[in-house]
């Protein structure tokens, strides 16, 4: 391979794309940075072992990590099924009906997907499990788990077409 030899202008895209590429890894650096520093005690303050319980990262990073695996306890199972079906079973016009379903499922908002767990599932699930609290992670997982089982879906459908 030789040496790229790159003009004023393709300098400049070069450099931007750097700078960019720069700005992106100093922000996902910071995130947990800002985390951890807004989360932790004031010094002499409050000692560590005097906080009261639920406060600190560890209840945000537990509920997260619970979401999550709600979510995937219903997206894998359920978009390998959907694409078992597409790629195994399905006739045709079945799978050019569900190709724009799917797209379609995916472009709704996050925030649209939260209001409706939040309003119509958490109400729901409060019926059928008369215990369970207003915040939850079984509500929030569940729809976490619909919203990203068209992604699970089309890339194991992809997967299993490419494969003889």
């Amino acid at each position: 391979m030789g040496y790229v030899i790159r003009t004023g202008p393709e300098r400049g895209i070069a450099r931007l794309a750097a700078v960019c590429a720069c700005l992106s890894l100093l922000v996902t650096a910071a995130i947990p940075a800002v985390l951890l520093i807004e989360t932790a005690p004031p010094p002499g303050r409050v000692p560590l072992a005097e906080l009261p319980p639920g406060a600190g990262l560890l209840p945000l990073v537990a509920g997260t990590l619970l979401v999550a695996l709600v979510a995937l306890a219903v997206a894998l199972p359920g978009g390998l099924l959907c694409a078992i079906y597409l790629s195994e079973y399905a006739p045709a016009a079945a799978r050019r009906a569900a190709a724009p379903l799917l797209v379609l499922l995916a472009s709704v908002p996050t925030v649209v997907y939260g209001w409706f767990a939040l309003q119509f599932v958490t109400p729901l699930l409060q019926r059928l499990l008369p215990g369970l609290a207003g915040v939850n992670a079984l509500s929030p997982g569940l729809v976490a788990g619909v919203m990203i089982l068209p992604m699970v879906a089309a890339l194991a459908a992809d997967a299993l077409r490419s494969v003889p």
